[in-house]
């Protein structure tokens, strides 16, 4: 299944665009997602560890299952002063 994956902040930079297209297998896990994401664009991998994740509007944790239609979204995390 295709998932869309948003990127927000400066991963936008880093990735030159606000979103992109995944393929994962039917029955994916949002894990599945961001393997697939941080081996597209392998800097991004080098983030994964400050990386927030969300479904759709929730934060998600990387066993959850995702269905069709869902979107994943990567964030760095809230910067402020």
């Amino acid at each position: 299944m295709r998932v869309r994956v948003h990127f927000w902040s400066y991963l936008q930079d880093v990735v030159g665009s606000s979103s992109a297209e995944v393929e994962v297998a039917d029955g994916a896990r949002v894990s599945d997602v961001l393997e697939a994401t941080w081996k597209r664009w392998p800097v991004l991998g080098t983030m994964r560890a400050s990386t927030l994740v969300a479904v759709d509007v929730d934060y998600a944790e990387p066993g959850r299952c995702l269905v069709p239609g869902e979107e994943v979204s990567l964030f760095p995390p809230v910067q402020g002063g």
